[in-house]
């Protein structure tokens, strides 16, 4: 094990999993972590679903359709910055044509 590197053990859905990590991950991971756990809960109080694999699944299901959504909107963002770019551009070009 490297200098940078740390082992932890994190609990998902009441089940252990030792990780070795980097430790500038270590926040990162206890955050999903609590993600994930929170996401747990919300689904077996709301639903009544008792099988870890059902509530997991749709934890999967939800976090990956949420990050599809950020990605879809953050490409949005990008793509009307660079038309708004574009268009400060021809602005700029125009002014110093005159």
């Amino acid at each position: 094990m490297s200098e940078n590197t740390l082992k932890i053990k994190v609990t998902i859905a009441n089940r252990a999993y030792p990780l070795t990590i980097k430790k500038e991950e270590e926040g990162q991971i206890r955050a999903a972590v609590k993600t994930i756990n929170n996401a747990v809960t919300r689904f077996e109080t709301r639903y009544a679903v008792q099988d870890k694999q059902d509530v997991l699944s749709m934890c999967a299901l939800q976090l990956a359709s949420k990050a599809e959504l950020a990605t879809k909107q953050s490409h949005d963002v990008q793509s009307q910055t660079s038309k708004v770019l574009v268009d400060v551009e021809a602005a700029l070009d125009a002014a110093l044509q005159d």
